[in-house]
């Protein structure tokens, strides 16, 4: 009798030679079949022998996503194989604001290499990098399409208010009570869901920070709030290692460290400053600086800032000692009085966690992940009716 005992599945060889003989065996008789079979398993071993693998792919364009400085983002479908689509989301980097190519090139290498460190890091609140294309000279990031909805969207539209009020009242008077309300210009995040997408966000820059990447442009149109209730961070076009800053910088000037504005580099913790100012935002529910905002007046607003909490934040933020803290350590002007890192204002004393703790204690925390989960499926839901 033959021993049909499996080889060792590390031994490709072997184990090729053998799927092939269990094939001859199973049929056995009938030769066109095995023909088949048998072309298909040196198809098969030509494949895996070989070190280097081609294949051809185009996406179809369904619609734009977005535009800023650096180009234009489309929502894409990719086709596979028997019936396989992917959505994803391609960036396409315009070579307009650059003075000669050979200054595109080098800003594209740049961005090359550091997204595939991103890439590696692999983690569930950054942005899934999957190629970066060269067309034609033209530069393109593939990425992972993520469904729901950026922050700037979220509030910075009628979007929510909108939404809530359609619901029927009980569901309405949950969203008041746990999620969010009307601020002075746009929705007001209560403190423990501001803090749970803070802490999402905090979480991803400390995957950033630990590769020595500086991500250089936190605001709330890069930070996306998923179907699943997380939040994301997106758009690693203005990231760079600390080894290699970039000459120019492509930060946007409204949530910049004062630091930044005043001419020093980005640093992981300018990254802690820029996503300090989206926390004040989302609990005070309105804007600190308008989008076109003088120099002086940005200079101005962010060293003063810590002054002015008491009268920009509402007065259940207010009366809360350790949330007050916490956005002071975050924004401070002098960057040596911030948190060391993202994962000392997470996790420390006196960090979001502690925060969240003492929610807890006061029973005044809720599911939060599903609560934002539960609201942005019915954003979505909706948004796909009216389509």
């Amino acid at each position: 009798m033959t021993d049909r005992t499996p080889p060792d599945q590390n031994d490709l060889s072997n184990t090729i030679s053998w799927q092939r003989d269990d094939a001859n065996e199973l049929t056995r008789g009938l030769s066109t079949t095995e023909q088949e079979c048998n072309r298909l398993l040196d198809e098969f071993a030509a494949i895996c022998r070989g070190q280097r693998l081609n294949w051809t792919t185009h996406v179809r364009f369904l619609r734009r996503l977005g535009a800023g400085g650096q180009g234009v983002v489309f929502l894409c479908e990719r086709p596979g194989a028997d019936g396989f689509t992917l959505p994803v989301a391609l960036k396409f980097f315009s070579p307009e604001r650059y003075r000669a190519l050979v200054d595109y090139d080098a800003a594209m290498q740049r961005i090359s290499r550091v997204a595939a460190q991103v890439a590696r890091i692999q983690h569930e609140n950054l942005l899934v990098v999957q190629n970066m294309i060269d067309r034609n000279r033209i530069r393109i990031m593939v990425m992972e399409f993520v469904e729901g909805f950026d922050l700037r969207a979220l509030v910075g539209s009628d979007t929510l208010l909108t939404t809530s009020r359609s619901l029927p009242i009980e569901q309405q008077r949950y969203l008041e009570r746990v999620l969010f309300t009307q601020g002075p210009t746009q929705p007001r995040f209560k403190a423990g869901v501001a803090m749970a997408i803070i802490r999402d966000c905090l979480t991803a820059l400390a995957a950033l920070h630990r590769d020595q990447i500086v991500h250089g442009d936190v605001k709330p149109a890069n930070i996306m709030l998923r179907r699943s209730g997380h939040a994301k961070i997106i758009d690693i076009g203005s990231a760079f290692h600390l080894d290699t800053p970039p000459q120019s910088l492509n930060c946007t000037p409204e949530y910049a460290a004062l630091e930044v504005l005043m001419g020093e580099a980005p640093s992981a913790l300018s990254d802690l400053a820029s996503l300090g100012f989206v926390l004040i935002e989302l609990l005070s529910g309105q804007r600190l600086v308008s989008p076109t905002a003088g120099f002086a007046d940005l200079v101005s607003i962010k060293r003063e800032l810590p002054h002015r909490l008491q009268s920009v934040l509402p007065e259940e933020v207010r009366r809360n000692d350790l949330l007050m803290g916490f956005i002071h350590s975050m924004i401070s002007p002098d960057p040596a009085r911030r948190f060391p890192d993202a994962e000392a204002a997470n996790l420390y004393e006196h960090g979001a966690a502690a925060f969240h703790r003492q929610l807890i204690k006061s029973d005044l925390s809720s599911e939060y992940d599903n609560d934002i989960r539960v609201l942005i499926s019915e954003l979505l839901d909706r948004q796909r009716v009216s389509v």
